[in-house]
Formats: structure tokens, sequence, C-alpha cells
């Protein structure tokens, strides 16, 4: 995939492409999450919200890096010790 077809995180229209933004599909999870509570509280929603998108975020990108974990800490902007505890904290490696 080339720059041209992707959407940068801001929308930027020298990059935007056909696909709707993460931050889109994340904005309609969250509707989604909202109204099935139903009127129930959420409390720590940051929290829970961190971590539904941490887990599946390291475990696709650490995928598509063949399990290398330097190559997925440098790919996902973060330090390799980083990532190496939240993979154990979420239980993923």
């Amino acid at each position: 995939m080339n720059s041209a077809d992707r959407s940068d995180s801001i929308g930027n229209p020298n990059r935007a492409s056909a696909r709707a933004p993460l931050r889109e599909h994340v904005a309609t999870s969250v509707r989604r999450y909202l109204r099935d509570l139903d009127g129930s509280s959420a409390d720590d929603l940051y929290e829970i919200a961190l971590r539904e998108l941490e887990i599946p975020l390291f475990a696709e990108v650490l995928n598509h890096c063949d399990g290398n974990q330097s190559r997925a800490a440098a790919m996902l902007g973060i330090h390799r010790a980083t990532l190496r505890k939240k993979l154990r904290d979420y239980g993923i490696a």
C-alpha cells in the first residue's frame, strides 16, 4: 500500500482514501457501546476503551511483524520494554 492509499489520522485531504479514518470506526463503536448500556452506568470507560483498543492493536501489529517485538514496538512508536510489559499484562505473549 502506498501513501496515496492511506488516510492520515487528521483527515488530510492530500492522503484521503475511500476508507473511513480509524477514529470514525472508534466513534461508531463507542456510540454503540453507550447505547447498549441502556441507562446503566459505565465506570472507568477510559481504561476499558484503552484496553479494548490496545489488545487487538498489539496483537495485529505483532502478527504483521511476524512476532518481532522490536519491529512491532518501532511501528507502534513505543519502547520495546513498554510493549513487552503490555503484552505480559494482557496475556498476549
